[in-house]
Order: structure tokens, then sequence, then C-alpha cells
């Protein structure tokens, strides 16, 4: 996925769900709302709850506001996505932060619904500073609320700074149990991607990625160029790109071939 396709992918998830809603959702939202804000104010980080159901946002910005270049008063956004703060974000790191958030969006709706707050993603992300510099900032995604029917309601991501400002390859995205401490294997929520080709489609695109033309992949697989072709558009269509070689860059980044 391009940044477009991944960030189309991630709204869709989110955004799609049933939301049986319970009678006191406004008391629910006010007191979750003053959560987030006691929690910037001792950090002064800057914190964005989305409302997934009302597709909107509320931002609270202590100091590092400023980083943002965000108002230091509370704001809403008819938005549930910060794309305010995904335009400073660094493309590679932005489309990379979507999968992340994918993969944690599908391990979150396997828990058991109390089991989901229990969970939290922490990644590493280059953005650019008020001089267009890009430094690396911390970010964080708590999903807080779910509905009794198993949509996520709320979800809570943090940008703080980074005390570690050592160049290292993509995001280091992980998902802790706050009560442990343990990591998640990424083998768990990596099943994901594995389910979103079939079999066959993840055999053609591997021939793709190997630069075999369609006769070539079509001889190979002992099917015919029609099929072939029939199975390009459904893998364009499942990863929502605009094109095979996107699928291929995509594919690789999550893992499903190499």
């Amino acid at each position: 996925m391009n940044n477009l396709s991944s960030y189309a992918e991630l709204c869709s998830q989110m955004l799609d769900q049933t939301f049986a809603a319970p009678p006191q959702e406004g008391a629910l939202l006010a007191q979750y709302q003053q959560m987030v804000k006691a929690y910037v104010h001792v950090e002064n980080s800057v914190a964005v709850l989305s409302d997934l159901k009302a597709d909107c946002s509320y931002i609270y910005a202590g100091n590092f506001g400023l980083f943002w270049g965000l108002p230091s008063n509370d704001f809403v956004i008819d938005s549930a996505f910060e794309e305010l703060i995904f335009n400073k974000i660094h493309p590679d790191d932005l489309m990379e932060r979507h999968v992340f958030e994918l993969r944690y969006f599908q391990f979150q709706k396997e828990l058991p619904i109390d089991e989901r707050v229990k969970y939290s993603t922490i990644s590493r992300l280059r953005a650019k500073d008020p001089q267009g510099k890009y430094v690396f900032i911390t970010h964080r995604t708590i999903y807080q609320k779910s509905f009794s029917d198993g949509s996520i309601w709320l979800a809570t991501c943090i940008y703080s700074p980074s005390a570690d400002q050592q160049p290292h390859p993509g995001i280091a995205g992980k998902i802790i149990n706050n009560e442990t401490g343990d990591i998640v294997s990424s083998d768990i929520y990596r099943d994901y991607d594995k389910s979103l080709l079939s079999r066959r489609e993840l055999e053609l695109l591997t021939l793709v990625a190997r630069g075999l033309i369609s006769k070539t992949i079509a001889d190979n697989l002992h099917i015919s160029i029609n099929t072939v072709h029939r199975h390009r558009q459904n893998i364009i269509r499942k990863m929502k790109v605009v094109n095979i070689t996107e699928a291929v860059k995509t594919a690789f980044l999550m893992g499903i071939i190499s």
C-alpha cells in the first residue's frame, strides 16, 4: 500500500464498524476526555482522542504542541485521523505506521472486549521540527473503549519527544501488554497479513516480485493468462493499491512475501 491506500484501508476498517452505542455514551465520552486531558497536563505531550463512531477527534496539546505548531487550547477536528500531524511525519514512517496500526486493530478485534485496554503500541517516527528538520518522536496508541458489540469506539494517540535520536531502520513498532510489560510476538499479528491473500495470489505475487511476465507466470502455475490477469486484479483490489507494483512493495513491507 502506498500512503493513500494504507490510509484508506485504515479509515475503512475503523469507521465501517457497527457501533452499538450505549445510552450513557455522552457521559462516557466526557469521562475519557477528562482522562486524556489530565494525562497531557502531566506529561506535556500531545494526545489525540479519536471518536471512531462520530468520525471526529479531540486534540489536547501540552508544551510539545509547539513542535507541531498546534494551538495551546483544546480543539476538535472533523476527522478521526489527525492529518495535521500526519503531514509532518516522514512518508515512509507514516506508511509503516498505518500498516502497523492495521495489524494492531485486527489484533484488538480478536481479543475479548475487557482485555483490549491491557494492550498499547509504541513506535518511533521521524517528524519535521519547526525548522523543517526530521527528528525522532515517540508515538503510542491505546484503544480505550469498545462497545458491547465489539466495535472499537475511542482510540488515543500520544505523541511525545524521543530520547533516542540515533538512526535505526523502520519504526520499531511494538504491541505491549501493559500489565506484564511483555511484548507481543510479531508472529501473532502478522498472521492477519497472511489471511489477506489466498495461497495462489501469494504465489503469483511472489513471481511478479521476481520480475516474471504474465505468460511465464501462467506457465509456472499451470494456469491461463486470463486467470493470471484476474488474480492480479484481485490482489490490487484486496490490498487497495493502484497497481501491482504497489502491491509488491506493500507485501514486502508486511512480510507476506520475501
